[in-house]
């Protein structure tokens, strides 16, 4: 394993990796700090049975390249706990990583949400640690920017759709999308596309599928969701929920749940049009290169659902701070920002004959390139 994260390093990072481990609770996590070159490391903190630390390492270098084409000043990094986030020792786990990286946190690296995390648990990394700057995400009982509780990604991943078609002449109204991913990522995105005229036809969740070509009822399904969580597709309408809904027929797709889910497959065979990424890493760039030969437009995920990084950035901006932050003006810079980023990236895309997320790449490595350049991190000529 050692080797194989050797050769993950490059001229980029990772800077850093933190292994922590706790006997008594058996907590086991990992820190990964990528590049600091443009500010200290922030990225969400996930908890997952499955987390793997090349898992980490990449998902931190997505962050990297995410606050450089947002263009805010922090580096790229990510946290991991290996574990069931259901778990009724939660808390204990929590506070255990949170004492393990004391050192690295806030110095280097700021805690916030991702998969598996919510709220509360920023709020108990903050306490654990006795500083409430420790971490964003926190409720805003506390001060913070609740962003998972606005659906902050999930509306910049709607405006991120919206400003594609527009540069294509087009319009969400009556476009149908489906979205695979009913967290707080799909269920904010579904809301915002459906206040853009978009009709939603599927959605998924851990178990299963629904779908309606005439479009779902969204706020039904929404107070379901509520009452049954993933359950919710299958008290909406009885039947069969084995379908999937990266192969419904629809214009738009969201992919807003995990990594590596659209295929060469699904991008071979996928009716819609438009695809943005919701999720981090969905796509491999061999599904992309069949996406762009079959002239299906994808907005790549640093672009798409950077909502919650403008989110968090507002956030730490305020963690010092007695006053409440105004949350429109969170939401106007995700629109403007994301919008014009959006639009910047497809053209240079369409400009240079690239795949988007090259462009977007090309964007990024630019910007962290500099820094580097300035604070003496690359070989003088």
């Amino acid at each position: 394993m050692a080797e194989d994260l050797l050769r993950m390093a490059d001229e980029w990072g990772p800077e850093k990796i933190v292994v922590v481990s706790d006997s008594r609770t058996g907590m086991r996590g990992v820190l990964v700090i990528d590049n600091s070159a443009r500010g200290i490391g922030k990225g969400g903190t996930r908890m997952s049975p499955t987390l793997t630390i090349e898992e980490v390492c990449r998902l931190a270098r997505t962050m990297t390249w995410k606050w450089a084409a947002v263009d805010l000043f922090h580096g790229g990094a990510k946290a991991g706990i290996l574990g069931d986030p259901t778990s009724p020792d939660k808390e204990r786990i929590l506070r255990a990583f949170a004492r393990a990286l004391r050192n690295e946190v806030p110095r280097e690296y700021l805690f916030g949400l991702d998969m598996g995390l919510n709220e509360r648990d920023a709020a108990i990394l903050a306490d654990e640690l006795g500083d409430l700057g420790t971490s964003t995400g926190l409720p805003r009982a506390l001060g913070g920017v609740p962003y998972d509780q606005l659906g902050v990604t999930g509306f910049g991943v709607a405006e991120a759709a919206d400003a594609a078609l527009q540069r294509s002449g087009e319009s969400l109204a009556g476009k149908r999308v489906a979205i695979q991913g009913f967290g707080a990522v799909g269920v904010a995105a579904a809301q915002r596309l459906a206040a853009l005229g978009a009709q939603i036809v599927a959605v998924a969740t851990a178990t299963g599928t629904v779908h309606d070509r005439d479009g779902l009822d969204l706020e039904r399904l929404l107070d379901l969701r509520a009452e049954h969580g993933d359950a919710c597709v299958s008290a909406y309408a009885s039947g069969d929920h084995s379908r999937d809904v990266l192969d419904v027929d629809a214009d738009v797709l969201i992919p807003a749940a995990m990594q590596d889910t659209i295929t060469d497959a699904v991008a071979a065979n996928t009716t819609a049009r438009l695809i943005v990424e919701g999720a981090n890493l969905p796509t491999s760039p061999s599904s992309r290169r069949i996406l762009q030969e079959r002239g299906v437009q994808v907005v790549p995920d640093f672009i798409a659902n950077a909502g919650g990084i403008v989110a968090a950035a507002h956030s730490t901006d305020a963690r010092n701070s007695p006053f409440v932050v105004d949350t429109a003006a969170v939401f106007e810079m995700i629109s403007e920002k994301l919008r014009a980023n959006t639009v910047a990236v497809l053209d240079m895309s369409q400009r240079d004959g690239t795949l988007p997320h090259e462009a977007a790449l090309t964007m990024a490595m630019e910007r962290v390139r500099e820094a580097m350049e300035l604070r003496g991190r690359l070989p003088r000529p």
